[in-house]
């Protein structure tokens, strides 16, 4: 296998680990939430009527695979997108599943 291989390789791991990340009816609902305005956990919670500790535990896996930010607003944590990347992802798939 060629230097040029592994890298394509690696590449497609990582865009498979990527959209495994989307498998996750939870992950995708706070996503969905996030594309409306920042919002902190208990927010998050309420909106999707889920226990706040589902949620954190679903925004560590969405920030470590860098599909969800936060900044720390006084006591409070508020997450948003990580970029239109991530927006336009979603938007994409909707449009898929629309030309069903």
């Amino acid at each position: 296998m060629t230097e040029n291989e592994e890298m394509d390789e690696n590449i497609m791991c990582e865009l498979a680990e990527l959209f495994k990340i989307f498998g996750d009816s939870t992950r995708i609902k706070i996503l969905y939430v996030l594309l409306t305005k920042e919002m902190n956990v208990t927010e998050i919670s309420q909106q999707l009527n889920m226990t706040q500790p589902a949620i954190s535990q679903q925004l560590r896996v969405l920030k470590s695979n860098g599909l969800v930010k936060y900044r720390r607003e006084g006591k409070s944590i508020i997450y948003s997108l990580s970029d239109e990347h991530v927006q336009q992802i979603l938007n994409i798939g909707m449009e898929h599943l629309g030309d069903r």
